[in-house]
């Protein structure tokens, strides 16, 4: 009884003794999750010796995806090794357990007699340099320059052209237009240039040329110089320096004040409107030489009309934009999106009235246009009430068909130059008669 007391007094004394020494060894070898993993796949190394389970395939009621690699009259053995992770101190017995998973490794590809499955070989794994192709280069480049806003930046300066109360020139006309898309392709590729690491994190822009690495970041500068350089030498000396240094200014204006503010201010939205309105006004003054009221007209109406195409438009990539580091309104006010897109929708019908009364148009035009006005101008209350991507992607659609059809409805009702020059004659007659009344 002394024996056994003496014992269990001992016991309880070497309690602490032990817990000490198990904090000790804890702290020098930090047991984590991947340590006790660890000592899992130890414990099944040192005492199971049979490390190979067989699978058996499905049935053949149930459909394989990998029918046509597999034959359906035999059974196949498929042999999926454990490999452990090796120990610090590993055990004698582990070369023995070694040469016995070879030995059944070799016994299964033995009786394996079906067509072996195609696996990936390791040049497919590794990374290859990507050759560009001549054949490629057309559509790389395509993309670089953003073709299709290319041309909607093109029809908007025709647009411009065609409202100019001047007759038409049709080689004055091509030189503005090829001249606009040069300047646009320039643009659009010295701002793909510079936003390579943020356009990598987007989902939408992922696959860039730049971002894919299909052409080199000199290669890409060699293209917007020879793009920029021609365009503005073009608007310049082909049709006026005015139009050539509203070119310039835009070019400016996008690659180093737009692309820049992207990523630090909601600013850089109205800086974008500012960008997508100066087309329409280089038409106008590549067709009569000078800045009028209708050229700032068509530049206000471009300027609105951007504001809920584009606001519609972020607010489904707000996940996207937010990755990518870009600030918008969507993201970081998206109160404010909803009712600057509702304002400007409401400022499209103001802008439409104003252009009888600079005797761009006849009266009629305000009338024809108030119904689609009115429509995009519901389409953005829905998005400033509901606020979801439902709304915001219907006013997006809308935008697209809306302002084509703005334009078109407002050159039918263009007013034609004899009218005008009847108006003109008109009031010279008035004033001289009433000068000839004044004098004695």
């Amino acid at each position: 009884g002394l024996f056994a007391w003496h014992l269990k007094n001992t016991g309880i004394r070497q309690i602490p003794c032990q817990f000490v020494h198990l904090c000790r060894v804890a702290n020098d070898r930090l047991i984590t999750f991947q340590y006790f993993n660890f000592l899992k796949r130890m414990y099944v190394t040192q005492y199971n010796k049979d490390l190979s389970q067989r699978a058996k395939p499905k049935s053949d009621s149930v459909a394989s995806p990998f029918h046509e690699l597999q034959q359906l009259d035999q059974e196949k053995k498929v042999i999926h090794k454990i490999r452990p992770i090796s120990p610090v101190h590993q055990p004698l017995s582990e070369t023995s357990s070694r040469n016995e998973l070879r030995e059944v490794k070799s016994a299964a590809e033995t009786e394996d007699s079906g067509p072996p499955v195609r696996a990936e070989s390791k040049e497919d794994r590794q990374w290859k340099e990507m050759k560009l192709r001549l054949d490629d280069l057309p559509g790389i480049l395509a993309r670089l320059s953003k073709i299709k806003l290319t041309a909607l930046v093109v029809s908007t300066a025709s647009a411009g052209f065609a409202m100019a109360p001047v007759p038409f020139d049709l080689t004055c006309f091509l030189l503005a237009s090829l001249g606009t898309g040069l300047a646009s392709c320039a643009a659009n590729s010295i701002n793909q240039f510079f936003e390579v690491p943020f356009d990598s994190n987007m989902n939408r822009t992922k696959n860039r040329p730049l971002v894919r690495g299909q052409i080199s970041p000199l290669l890409a500068v060699c293209f917007a110089a020879s793009c920029g350089v021609p365009g503005i030498a073009l608007l310049t000396l082909g049709v006026n320096p005015l139009t050539g240094a509203l070119g310039a200014f835009n070019i400016f204006l996008y690659t180093c004040c737009y692309t820049p503010m992207k990523r630090m201010s909601i600013a850089n939205t109205w800086v974008g409107a500012v960008v997508g309105a100066i087309p329409p006004v280089m038409g106008w003054t590549a067709a009569t030489g000078s800045l009028d009221a209708g050229a700032l007209l068509l530049g206000g109406i471009l300027y609105s009309w951007q504001f809920p195409h584009f606001n519609a438009l972020s607010w489904g990539l707000r996940e996207d934009y937010s990755r990518g580091g870009y600030c918008m309104m969507s993201v970081t006010h998206p109160g404010l999106c909803r009712r600057v897109a509702l304002r400007h929708c409401l400022a499209l019908i103001g802008l439409s009235t104003v252009a009888p009364v600079l005797d761009i148009t006849t009266w009629t035009f305000p009338v024809i246009s108030l119904p689609i006005n009115l429509y995009i101008s519901y389409l953005g209350f829905q998005f400033y009430r509901d606020a979801d991507r439902s709304s915001s992607r219907k006013l997006f659609f809308c935008s697209l068909w809306h302002l084509p059809m703005l334009l078109l409805v407002m050159f039918t009702c263009k007013k034609s130059l004899l009218e005008k020059e009847d108006k003109g004659d008109l009031l010279g007659g008035n004033h001289g008669r009433a000068m000839e009344i004044t004098l004695p």
